[in-house]
């Protein structure tokens, strides 16, 4: 991707936040992946096109090379999108392709502060070379916000050191929200315009007619970026913004390619707090949502959230249900069926009631507004009609969601 051929932004795969998983404890989830917000800080010397990038995506065939010659004591630092407990480590080197430049002896560090450079030693271990899903449980299991990497040597290799995956288990951490971030941003590709209802986003780019939707949770924003091009013109991204919330960093997939090296990275700061807009946007959920039903029969609800493994609404999903509630008040005419679909983590059975429970409880609410029951439909569907892979959060996050379906 250049600059001046497609802006990555769009399409919130925040679908994941209208359906979360059934588990009734905390995920237990890659911190280390790009995919949960985590970003290199530090990035040792590298070998042209096998960056950083590769460590952290969810492909044991992408990895990091050093530059030629550089092949001892190559140090990484990675911060995680809050502070969290890593519990093990886990790394792959099968696709190594010189022989001895598989990473060997490494050095695992943590510390609690984004800014404080005090380390806790939780990992030294040796690499066997050519094997991946290499795990190691954590010595010490201590709050991380900052995990340092050092690659102290290789199996014998005099040119190459090469690691092809480096990840870091443990709970999914809870996160601070962030106020407002609905404004205007200059980024690496063009100025995007964003609007935030409870956690639900919308907005526009400024190339090939480019709509964004998602969510936000934290100071983690995944959506999915679409353009005018058609299917082949749309993906996910993943972009964490500063604790000010004034920029922000990340990365972005053309769809279907989820489980690889992302396209491109995606850098923003904020230019005004005013929205904006482009001609093919009018700035409105309630607008956009009707022109899906006019085009497509069909939309997604970005930003209806529920209490872990429950069909109880987060009081965050109101602004979203306000709108979805003014849109039928205003078109008297207008019939919906609500459909509820999970990814495939847990059993199926589970999901499928879930997704029925979600689907009703959505339907209670919008009946709550006053819209008569006899226009509203609700079907759950589990887990049995995936939109994106389940292999990847990106695509789980995309299966998490609620649809609106016209009548």
């Amino acid at each position: 991707m250049t600059n001046r051929v497609r802006f990555p932004i769009v399409a919130l795969l925040v679908a994941v936040a209208a359906l979360p998983s059934v588990a009734a404890s905390p995920e237990v989830v890659n911190l280390l992946s790009l995919q949960e917000g985590s970003l290199p800080v530090i990035i040792p010397p590298t070998y042209g096109g096998w960056e950083v990038e590769g460590l952290l995506d969810d492909s044991p065939s992408t990895g990091w090379a050093c530059e030629a010659g550089r092949i001892t004591d190559n140090v990484f630092l990675f911060e995680l999108v809050a502070e969290a407990a890593v519990e093990r480590f886990e790394f792959d080197q099968a696709y190594v392709d010189a022989e001895g430049a598989g990473a060997r002896d490494v050095l695992v560090e943590v510390s609690a502060s984004s800014s404080e450079e005090v380390f806790t030693t939780v990992l030294e271990a040796t690499l066997v070379a050519g094997a991946d899903g290499q795990v190691f449980p954590a010595s010490r299991v201590v709050p991380a916000r900052r995990v340092r990497l050092t690659i102290r040597n290789n199996h014998g290799n005099l040119e190459w050191t090469e690691l092809f995956s480096f990840r870091g288990f443990g709970p999914r951490p809870a996160s601070s929200a962030l106020a407002d971030i609905s404004g205007t941003y200059e980024t690496n590709y063009s100025d995007f315009h964003v609007r935030q209802q409870g956690t639900a986003l919308i907005g526009c780019y400024d190339f090939d007619e480019g709509l964004l939707e998602g969510t936000i949770e934290g100071r983690l924003m995944k959506i999915t970026w679409r353009e005018h091009g058609g299917a082949d013109d749309r993906g996910p991204a993943v972009i964490v913004f500063a604790p000010d919330g004034k920029s922000f960093k990340g990365f972005w997939w053309y769809g279907g390619n989820e489980a690889g090296k992302p396209g491109g990275v995606w850098d923003g700061r904020k230019a005004s707090d005013a929205v904006g807009g482009c001609p093919h946007w009018s700035g409105s959920l309630e607008v956009e949502l009707e022109r899906k039903l006019e085009s497509e029969g069909r939309a997604r609800i970005y930003g209806i959230l529920f209490d872990e493994d429950s069909a109880v609404i987060r009081p965050e999903s109101a602004p979203v249900l306000d709108e979805v509630a003014h849109l039928l008040l205003s078109n008297m005419k207008l019939k919906l069926t609500i459909e509820g679909h999970t990814d495939d983590t847990g059993p199926g059975d589970h999901n499928q009631t879930l997704s029925e429970q979600r689907a009703e409880a959505v339907k209670a609410r919008l009946v709550a507004y006053g819209i008569d029951r006899a226009r509203l439909g609700a079907v759950g569907f589990g887990e049995s009609r995936p939109v994106a892979d389940n292999a990847t959060e990106l695509g789980r996050a995309q299966n998490r969601r609620v649809e609106l379906v016209r009548d």
